[in-house]
């Protein structure tokens, strides 16, 4: 695996790409897909975050595969990374998630049901509203997004290899984006939640995997890249 860092180069604003890339999300995922497109059929093989430094974006990829960029837009530093892994390892980690739960629909006049992924902040704050309409007013949307988001990750941890204590993992940053997705401009909403904090490996395999797959959906949009190092 790689671990590479691309940051923008000073003179980035002079260029025709730089333009076509800050337009929004889907046009930042296309240019990361560019990075790794040697092949039409090719499934995607890599995770990515974006953060802002200083202002400007810096975006943090994982991949299977050595990153080949030639625009002038990027200054990209890669290294290899294979992290050491073992069962009762502590690890800080951060990570930012698209966290939802998958449900059937009721069943619709033709009798068939679906699968609808549920924003878990949103499905709780739904929750409490409908049980109790003036306890909805006094609990605070932080704590919301704390409790749910935990919530979340406790579970995906059970799937992926590790445990996480509640009080060991801020979850914040809570936001909700909505952008256009293709040449069809089909809208896309996906809700966020920054995590970080500190992990213990119970089960190396399915944690390795983590690294590589990510976690949650939207992987696309910047979301499920596990970023870990030592406390």
């Amino acid at each position: 695996m790689y671990f590479s860092r691309a940051r923008l180069r000073p003179n980035a604003t002079s260029s025709r790409e730089f333009w076509k890339i800050v337009t929004g999300p889907y046009q930042i995922h296309s240019m990361i897909w560019d990075l790794f497109a040697d092949s039409e059929n090719r499934a995607r093989d890599f995770l990515f975050r974006v953060d802002t430094t200083q202002g400007r974006p810096v975006i943090y990829i994982v991949s299977q595969r050595r990153p080949v960029y030639q625009g002038d837009v990027w200054t990209i530093e890669t290294k290899d990374y294979n992290p050491v892994i073992f069962p009762g390892q502590k690890l800080a980690f951060s990570l930012r998630a698209n966290p939802v739960r998958t449900r059937w629909t009721e069943p619709g006049e033709d009798g068939r049901r679906v699968q609808k992924r549920h924003d878990v902040v949103m499905d709780a704050k739904r929750a409490i509203r409908k049980g109790n309409e003036s306890a909805s007013a006094t609990f605070r949307m932080s704590d919301l997004v704390q409790v749910e988001g935990v919530r979340w990750l406790q579970e995906r941890g059970k799937k992926n290899g590790f445990t996480v204590e509640g009080n060991q993992v801020i979850a914040g940053g809570y936001r909700t984006q909505s952008f256009p997705q293709g040449s069809k401009n089909r809208m896309v909403s996906i809700s966020t939640i920054d995590f970080s904090g500190l992990l213990t490996v119970d089960d190396p395999d399915p944690f390795r995997l983590a690294l590589v797959k990510g976690i949650g959906p939207a992987k696309g949009f910047g979301c499920g890249m596990l970023m870990v190092k030592p406390p």
